[in-house]
Parts: structure tokens; sequence; C-alpha cells
């Protein structure tokens, strides 16, 4: 099946023209096409294809070929007039037709001339069916004349002269193309000034000495020959009036001048065209050309207007700097008047121009061939136009229709021959020539009078494939006369197919406007006429229009980095896409850089070059969709150029900048920054910012500082790097403007002031010689100021003052060309000395067993000799004498800043003897201590042991060994040890409580379960209270001899179903274990732990009320599950962690630091275990033992 791929858009005009058969109207038809179907069979009048131009000029050194071809059935016959007679190419051997054609080739090359052939030429092709003629073809040979020979003597003219050149070419075929060189064939130069006009003379508005030379050559080129013609050189001299006085007057007439007066400026006037008006026709189409030329000095400028009109804005053109207009493509309405005004500062000249456009004859309807049956209608139709109105003269088969045979069906009626039932033996070709003065037109109509029937020209089984929602052509090219009529049918059985819903053009071509799925299938063409009928099938498919899902996203990316664009086509799964991807719509640069994977574009290093318009093109057989996206590729700017200074004054300048590209993204700021070359060379400091429309700044300067400015550009990427620095410019001195800062007085030693201040830098100096005079006085006294000057220091000792005296200070700039302002007093102190006087009056209150408050009395202020900064108390705790001996007393200092007189001492230890003293500090030190003072703290509750350990576990006992606490806070009066036992599932059983003397440190436990584990709790107590507890776990030893009496109760169960029950016992008993063991390891620890920890205190642990079991228990101390045996070591010890309360949460400077009112923020509480849980029952932990003896 063949297979056509429908159009993109609708085209039925000269595309489907070879494949239409026929078109039969009133007034027109198309030519019988000639397809190799129906050249045996149908006949066609000739019809003229290719024909020389009506004007032809030939080269006369080449051989003469007049074209004249022609078509029809049968071949037409072809035959030649000239110069009105008949044209016997047989009687001249130099003159050949070409084998199938009309076209005459004379060979002029080996013999004969060019000029014996001159004549007007035309060709007829006839058939049986009619003769068409060609136009008369004018046959000229092209000429290139010689100058003739000419004596041109030298030209001499005063400056400012006017000048016209003339060239005068020979007249050629056709005319030659003129221009002006020199010797070196080099155009001479033209301006306003110097121009060549249309008649190719060369005019001077007014001469100068430059234009003085002996090489003004007009040239004339005669394009046809490929030949140029030179004209004898011109020499042209120009003087001034002072130097043909000096030179020349002696030996020159005046004759020998161009005028006889000094040149002078002058008005215009023209040198062509000459007086006020002048004439102009051209014809219809042609390029309308007007020329004026002016001399004037100085040189005229060309103005042009039409009266009463406008020049037309598309078709008018300036040449020749103004001095030409042109207009193309001249309609009637271009008649008019124009006008070329000539200017100069001494005046103004007019010309006017009469324009009167005329048209040749021009088509506006010309005739159509004609196809007719026998027994239709038809016109041929010849309208033409002109100014003046053309003639129209009708011919049949060459012959004036006036003496042609009559013909009963044919009616003349001016430009229209009306035919009425024609018959077959009436066809005939038809000239219409339309003339007048300008020229004429010729065209040839055939009218062909056929019977046949239908006939389909469209191949079978076409299949069309078009993509869905788009309009499907589909073709059925036919031939019949009478004209057929046209049917469409789909399918097998279907109706004819209705405009309603498709379109039946009248060349048999179905059109769906918007094809759907549904669409497809099988469509019929019948084509019917009196004489028969034919059809043809052709297939139509919809596919799915390609569309684009993902399309390229636009990008603004930075020069240097990558960007991808993605491009994701979805199609008809029976097409196959091509994906291109495209720049500004051309290929993508051949690089390394640009690389395409299956969806996307990926560019790296992107360039400035690479922004643009990237296409992604989707093409298949049937469509093709793209999609766009824009690349712009930004960086930070250039740096700014051509810094340049100005309006340089004693304290300000202008600098100005050429901005430099901002790549892409605007610039918003620019920077300013300086350099004192004089001061600190290479560093450059923030001067000003301006925003980035600005490209000049006017700059503050200060004194005496050498600047070089350079500039620096921003935009949203980033900052450019800085400019080239400007030229350096150098401020003049002036007095300092400002005066030192930070000025301080403050002693060093007690006899001292030391007067301390930030001096000025170099860029704030103004001048050379930068000093400082320093002023001070006693602030409560009435001395006068003394003062020094020193140099460029920054700090001066004032000696032998009093000790800690208000001093005012003020330190003043000064330079070699004045003082700065007045400088700003401030007060500073002499130097300090320690405190003379300690504290008095130093009270203790002990507030509880680890805090007591101090109160004390202040100092005199002008004891203290200095800045007071406050009061600063030693304490230490008493030891025994043994621990005296061991180490050193350790002293322990809190501060107390400003003038408070109490304070707080925290962390103290219970049951302790303390002395503490209070000293007054200031800048210098701390003066003399205060009488010691001593207190007691109360007692308080006991650490808990220092270890508790387990030792020699018995069957039913256990032995206990600890150390006392560390910190017993006081006298201890007893130990409790409280104790329970643990079951296999980790409950836990009555808890026993137990006093044990102060002065034990081992404790024996009886009549314990055997193989049991049991939990212990133990802390001491004074008189206060109990203190922390400390826990620790152990287990009693198996009884071996109930194990050997259960081996031998067995010996006496030796029956085979006791020891089967036994067995499955016993596995049974192992399971259990397994699954416990299993249990036990899987959670990690206890399944109580998580109670314990929340209820410390066994004595709050509650039994279970619905079966009286004991609670859940975990271990406390590791996390790890219980094995064989004892979790702890016999030897196992176990230790309190200290914990003393920290100073640094109290005082000041080492130790720590009080509230304002010397309290202490905060919360002490001792933090001890819980008290464990009492229990009403005893429970034994079973073990496999134990199990094994249930069953004896």
């Amino acid at each position: 099946m063949p297979l056509k791929i429908m159009p993109k858009k609708k085209h039925l005009s000269a595309g489907r023209v070879p494949l239409i058969l026929f078109l039969c109207q009133m007034i027109g038809a198309l030519d019988v096409p000639l397809d190799p179907k129906l050249l045996d069979d149908l006949v066609q009048p000739p019809t003229i294809t290719q024909q020389s131009p009506k004007d032809y000029i030939v080269d006369p050194r080449e051989n003469i070929v007049i074209q004249c071809e022609a078509k029809g059935k049968p071949p037409p016959s072809f035959s030649w007039t000239r110069n009105g007679t008949h044209f016997d190419i047989d009687k001249d051997p130099l003159v050949t037709m070409k084998p199938g054609s009309g076209t005459l080739i004379i060979n002029i090359i080996t013999e004969g001339k060019a000029e014996t052939y001159e004549g007007v030429y035309q060709c007829t092709a006839r058939n049986e069916r009619g003769a068409a003629v060609s136009n008369n073809i004018v046959v000229r040979p092209s000429r290139s004349p010689l100058w003739t020979k000419e004596r041109l003597e030298p030209i001499t003219l005063r400056n400012g002269q006017s000048l016209v050149l003339p060239c005068r070419p020979p007249i050629g075929l056709p005319p030659a193309i003129i221009f002006w060189m020199d010797n070196s064939f080099q155009r001479l130069p033209q301006s306003e000034r110097v121009s060549q006009g249309l008649n190719g003379d060369l005019y001077f508005s007014n001469v100068l000495p430059e234009d003085t030379r002996e090489d003004y050559i007009c040239y004339a080129r005669f394009n046809h020959t490929q030949t140029i013609q030179q004209k004898q050189p011109i020499s042209l001299k120009v003087i001034s009036v002072d130097e043909l006085n000096d030179t020349l007057a002696a030996n020159l007439s005046d004759t020998e001048f161009y005028g006889a007066k000094p040149s002078k400026e002058r008005p215009p006037t023209f040198l062509t065209p000459e007086g006020n008006e002048s004439l102009k026709e051209e014809l219809r189409g042609n390029v309308l050309s007007l020329e004026c030329i002016a001399e004037g000095l100085p040189t005229p400028i060309i103005y042009w207007i039409k009266e009463d009109g406008t020049l037309p804005v598309n078709r008018t053109f300036y040449r020749n700097f103004k001095k030409t207009l042109q207009i193309t493509q001249v309609t009637e309405a271009d008649s008019g008047n124009y006008q070329c005004i000539a200017k100069n500062p001494l005046g103004a000249v007019h010309h006017t121009i009469a324009v009167t456009v005329k048209a040749a004859p021009y088509w506006i309807a010309a005739p159509q061939n004609l196809v007719l049956s026998p027994g239709e209608n038809g016109t041929l139709i010849c309208r033409a136009n002109g100014n003046p109105k053309p003639r129209i003269a009708w011919l049949t088969n060459g012959v004036p229709i006036e003496i042609a045979p009559e013909d009963p069906s044919r009616k003349i009626d001016g430009d229209t021959i009306i035919f009425s039932n024609v018959q077959e033996r009436l066809s005939a070709v038809y000239q219409c020539n339309a003339s007048n003065e300008y020229g004429y037109l010729l065209a040839n109509a055939f009218v062909n009078v056929l019977a046949e029937p239908p006939r389909i020209l469209t191949s079978a089984n076409i299949l069309y494939q078009v993509i869905a929602n788009r309009p499907a052509f589909l073709d059925c090219a036919f031939f019949g006369s009478p004209l057929p009529t046209i049917e469409w049918f789909k399918g097998t059985k279907g109706s004819a197919l209705h405009e309603d819903i498709y379109v039946l053009h009248d060349n048999g071509t179905l059109e769906i406007p918007v094809a759907q799925k549904d669409s497809t299938g099988t469509y019929t063409c019948v084509a019917r006429n009196k004489l028969g009928m034919a059809k043809n099938e052709v297939h139509l498919e919809i596919k799915d229009p390609t569309r684009i899902i993902k399309q390229p996203e636009h990008a603004v990316v930075q020069r240097g980095s990558k960007v991808s664009f993605e491009c994701k086509v979805k199609h008809d799964h029976t097409l196959i896409p091509t994906i291109v991807w495209l720049k500004d719509h051309g290929e993508l640069p051949n690089e390394e850089r640009f690389s395409v994977d299956k969806d996307h574009l990926v560019v790296t290093d992107v360039s400035d070059d690479d922004g643009g318009t990237y296409t992604c093109a989707a093409n298949t057989t049937l469509d093709r969709v793209s999609a766009s996206a824009v690349l712009r590729v930004v960086d930070v700017p250039n740096p700014p150029f051509d810094l340049e200074l100005t309006n340089q004054l004693d304290k300000s300048v202008q600098l100005t900048w050429t901005p430099g590209d901002d790549n892409n993204s605007p610039i918003t700021k620019f920077i300013i920054e300086y350099e004192d070359a004089m001061h600190e060379a290479g560093v450059w400091h923030h001067q000003a910012e301006v925003s980035g429309t600005q490209t000049t700044a006017q700059l503050k300067l200060s004194p005496y500082v050498n600047y070089s400015f350079r500039v620096m550009a921003e935009n949203n990427i980033g900052r450019s790097v800085p400019s080239e620095a400007s030229e350096q410019y150098l401020t003049k001195a002036a007095e300092p403007d400002q005066n030192p800062t930070a000025v301080e007085g403050l002693g060093t030693e007690p006899d001292n002031l030391v007067i301390t201040w930030k001096p000025l830098n170099g860029f704030e100096s103004n001048g050379p010689g930068l000093q400082y005079k320093v002023s001070w006085r006693q602030k409560d006294g009435d001395d006068e100021w003394t003062s020094v000057v020193v140099a460029n220091v920054s700090k001066y000792i004032v000696s032998g003052t009093p000790t800690f005296v208000p001093y005012l200070i003020k330190v003043q700039a000064l330079n070699d060309v004045g003082f700065a302002p007045e400088p700003a007093v401030v007060m500073g102190h002499s130097g300090e000395d320690l405190p003379m006087v300690a504290p008095g009056n130093v009270r203790v209150n002990v507030v509880n067993s680890t805090l007591a408050e101090v109160h004390w009395d202040p100092v005199p202020l002008k004891s203290v000799r200095g800045h007071l900064q406050g009061y600063r108390i030693y304490y230490w705790k008493v030891q025994s004498s043994s621990k005296r001996n061991r180490r050193h007393i350790e002293k322990k200092i809190l501060t107390f800043q400003g003038s408070k007189t109490h304070g707080m001492l925290p962390g103290l230890q219970p049951y302790s003897h303390y002395f503490l003293n209070v000293r007054v500090v200031n800048g210098k030190g701390e003066g003399p201590a205060s009488s010691d003072r001593g207190f007691h703290t109360p007692e308080g509750v006991p650490s808990a042991p220092s270890s508790l350990k387990i030792v020699n576990p018995t069957l039913d006992s256990l032995t206990l060994e600890w150390d006392p606490p560390s910190h017993p806070n006081g006298v201890l009066t007893e130990y409790t040890l409280k104790y329970q036992p643990i079951n296999s599932t980790h409950e836990l059983g009555p808890l026993v409580d137990l006093k044990i003397p102060a002065n034990k440190t081992r404790w024996t436990l009886k009549n314990l379960n055997f193989s049991t584990r049991y939990k212990f709790y133990f802390y001491a107590q004074t008189s206060v209270g109990s203190g922390s507890q400390i826990t620790e776990e152990a287990i009693t030893t198996v009884d071996e001899g109930k194990m050997a009496m259960a081996s031998r109760q067995v010996d006496i169960a030796t029956q085979g179903w006791f020891i089967g029950l036994m067995c499955a016992v016993a596995l049974l008993i192992l399971i259990l274990l397994i699954v416990c063991f299993v249990r036990r390891n899987k959670g990690g620890k206890y399944p109580v732990k998580e109670k314990e920890d929340a209820h410390a205190d066994p004595e709050i642990q509650p039994m279970k009320e619905d079966d009286g079991t004991f609670g859940e228990y975990s271990d406390a101390e590791d996390h790890k599950p219980l094995k064989k045996g004892s979790r702890t070591p016999s030897d196992r010890t176990v230790k309190k962690e200290d914990s003393d309360d920290s100073l640094v949460d109290y005082g000041e400077g080492v130790n720590g630091q009080f509230n304002e009112d010397g309290s202490f923020i905060g919360q002490y509480s001792g933090k001890k275990e819980k008290e464990p849980a009492e229990g009403n029952e005893s429970s034994e932990a079973p073990s496999p033992v134990n199990a094994m003896n249930s069953f004896v």
C-alpha cells in the first residue's frame, strides 16, 4: 500500500496543480495535465512554455539563441517569421532549429555577423488543435563603441569656484555604467561637495586646492560585452588668488581662467537641471529618479518635498548625498510636482520637477485556457490597463479574428469572447493583444473541446497518516469532460459524506477539518459524468500528537558554571521522534562543553557567548514541536576604567569613571576607595558609595593627604575587581580638625599621674609636625593649668602628685599649621596606695550546718586611698591535731564587690569549727585583715558508709563488713540494716529491719534460707537523722546434704515407669529454665527496674492485692541479668561518691559571687537512698534442687 504523509498546512494551489486533471468553470480552466495515462489518447492545443525576451540584446561574439518552447498533444511543429515575413531557416546554413523544439540557433562564431540577423522574430507552434504564437522578439547585438579622440586642455580654477567635468560616453547597447577613477584605478572620493550626476558628469559645488590632480578619468563599463572604455585624463589645478598674483599673473591672460574675479562666498545655484522648472516622464513599475545638483560657497545642502502630497514612506530613497531622489515601483499616484531646495548660509534656491507617470499595458485579467465538453458554454476574458488605455485585439491560431473562419458558437464582445454550445471540431488557440504607444501584451489561451469519461489519477490505496486534531486532506485527482461530480464515502457501506462535517474541494480533495481517532478508516472517491463513473480507495490513520511534557526552563547562571536544560517528549508509539537542540535557531556549537543525552542538554564552563535561546525540537514524519528557554550568562561586573579627577579643590574633588560591562546583571552600586600614599601606602580605605546609575561622585577630602582613588562595581552576583588607580592628588596642609580620643588619667604609683590617649593617625594629622599639648590641674584646687607639648606619642607621666587625688586633664593636637579646636576636659586620679584600715565589728550568724552569714562595719573612704573595689573574706576550717600535721590548712576566699557590709558563706562542713577575717580591697590591693573570728557549725546527717561487702557466705548465714562514713557530720548514734529475699521471678520478699551499734564495723546474719538471694540497705545515723544508704546483694550457699538424700530416694524408685516420669518432669523443668533465661536476657535488666527507679524506698512498694505475691524487682547496681551464684563477689566493696557543695555559686573573684544583699540563690537538699519496703511474708526462691526435692 503506498504511503502518503499529509502536509502540515493546507495547500491547494501550485503544489496540487500537477495532480489536478480538471477544473471547469465558465471563465477559465486549467491545462490538461500531461499525465502518462492520458498522453496516448488525449489531445491538447499548443501552449508556449518558454520564449526569449521582447527586447533581446545578444553578444556579437557568441552564437545567437532565440528560444521558443511549447507543449501540446500531438507535439506541435514550429515556424518563424522575421520582420513580418516567413523566415525559411532551411535556406540559411547558419540557422538551425533545436530538435523537438522551436528554438533557433544562429551560428555566427565561425562566420557571419550579428548585425545581419537584427530584426523582429515571432515563433508559431501548431498542431491539429490550433496554433500558439510568441511575442515579437526584437534581436539586437550589443555595442561598446570607443570614445572619439579629443584633446583636453588642462583646467585652472580659483579656490571656491564651481566646476563640471563632462564625461559624454559613447552611445552603446545597452547603455554604459559610468564611474570616475584615477590612473591607479582607485575611485575618486565623492561627497556633498563633489559627486557624479545621473548623466555621468562629475560636479564640483566648489573646488579646493586638494582637488588638484592630473588624472580625472571617466570610465564606461559595458556589462553585456564585459568591456571598459576610458576617456582621456583631465587635469585640474586649483590655486588661490594670492598665489595667482604672485606667480602666474604675468604669464596668463584672463581668458585662461573660469571667471576673472576672486571667488567669494555665494548663495546656491543649480548646475543641473537648468532653470526653475523641468519635466520628467516615467513608466509605471520603473524607478523614478529625480536629480538636483547645486553649486555655491559654502557647499549647499539639498532637500526634497512633494507639493500637495507626501513622499511614499517605504518606496522613497535618497542617493548621492541626497542629490538624487528615487521612488521605486512608481505608480500613477506618484505623478505630481516635486521640489528640490538647495540651501547654504547665504540663501536658498528652488527647482520644481513636474512628474508624469505613464503605463505600458499591464494585465488585469489575462485569458485562461478552457477545456469544454461538447455542448458546454464558456468565456475568454482579456482585460488590461495602461496610460493611455490600451487597445484589445483578438487573434485565433495567429490570424486576426476578423479574417479567421467563421465560428457560429463564438461571439466577440470587446475584451470578451463568449462560447456557447461548442463542438469538438472548434478547438483553437486564441491570442489577445493589448497595446499602446509604450508597449504591448500578448497572451495565448486555448479552447479545447473534449468528450472524456471520468478518470481518477490519484494512486489507489494510498495510506495517509495525520496527527489528531489537525486537518486531513485526502486527494482525488480526476479528469473528465464534461466535468465529473465527486462524492466521498467512508467504509464499504457508508453514505456519501456531506459538507456539514467535511469540506469537499473543487479539485476533488476531501478535507476533514479536525481529524479524530474515529476518523481512521477507508475512504472511497467516486467521480461521475454522463459518460461514466470511476472510483478510488484511500486509507487514513490518525496518530497521537507529539508533545513536550517537560519544557526547558529559563536559566540565569554565572560565567564558568554549569547549566542543564531538560526536555521530555511524549509521542505516538508508532512514530520515532528525533530530538534536536538548537541555539538561536542554529546548530549547537561543536564543542565538548555541550553534551546531549536522552532528555537533557548540559553546558559546562559557561561563557558569555553561550547566552541565547536554546530550543528543543522534536520531529517526527508527521509533526514537529519545539520549546525554548533563554540562558542568560551573568557575572560580576567588569571593573570601571578611565578614572578622571576634575574640580580639584582643597577639601573636595570630583571623580568620574566609565562603567565596565555589567555582564548581564545591572550594576547596583559603585564603591570608591582611596589610598594615602604619604601615610599608608598600599592600604585602601572606604571613601564612598554611589548608585549604579551614577558615573561621577563629589568626594570630600582631608588636608595633607596624597590621594589616589579606585572604583569597584557591584551587581547581584558580586563585586568586581578594583579599577586601575586614578592619578594622585595631594591636598594642602591645615591645622588638625580633631583631638586625640580615649584620654585617661590613672596613676601607676602612689605619687604619679599617667595621662594616656589614642593618638591621631597620619591621615588625621592634616599636616606635618604633629604634636600634643598635654594640660592638667587638681580638680578641687585653684591651681592654674600646667601644660607641656610633647612629640607624637601616646603617654605622659606627671610625677610628684599626692596619692589618689582627682585631676582635670585635656590633650590638644597641633601641627606646623596650627592648633586643633579646644579639647574636652576629662577627670582622672593620681596613683592609689594600699588601704590603711581593716573592717571592724565583724559578726557571724550561723544559718544552718552548711551556711553562715557575716556582717562587718565599713572602713572610712579616705583610708581606702584608691577606688573601693569591695571586701574580701578569708575563712578556713580548724583541723584536728593529727590532720593538721598531715596537710596545710586550706583557706577559702569570697569577694563582695562595692560597699557591701555583709555576705553569705556557703558550702560549710557540718559539725566543724571555722575562723574568718575581712579585708578591704582597692585597685592597688588588699588592706590589713580584721581580727580572726571563730564559729561552729551544728551537726548534720552523715554521708553513706564508705564501703559495704559480704564475706563468708554459708548455707544459712552471711557476714557484712563496712567502713564508717567518710563524713559523719556529727556523732554517729547507730547503723540501720534492712534486707529482704528475692525469688526467681525477681519479686521482693518481706523486709527485715535491724539496728546495729555505732561502734560496730562487722555483723553476721543467721537463720537465712539456703541458696537464696538477698538485697541489703545500709546507712548511718546521727542525732539529726539518717544519712545516705548503700546497697548490696548476696546469695547463701546450696545444701549438699539434701542433694545426697534426693539421690538415695531416687534409688528406691527403680521401676521403669518412675524413671520415665522423672525424665519427663526434668525435661519440663529444663524447658521452663530456658524460657526464664531467655526472658531475662531479652529484657537486659529486671522487669521491675523502672519501678525501683521510681520508688527507691522498698517500704513504699505494695504487694499485689489479688494473690499476695511480691512486687517485681530489678537490680539497681548494674543492668545485667542474674547469673548462677551471687551477682556480687564476696569481697566486693561498694563506695559512696563524695559530693561537696561548691563555693563558686556563692562568692566572687576566685571562688564565687553573692547577690547584692549577700543572699545565696539556690536550694540545698541532702540526697540519700530511700528506705526499703517492708514485707509480711517470706518467700523462698525456687531452684532446680528444690524442684527435685518436691517430687520425693
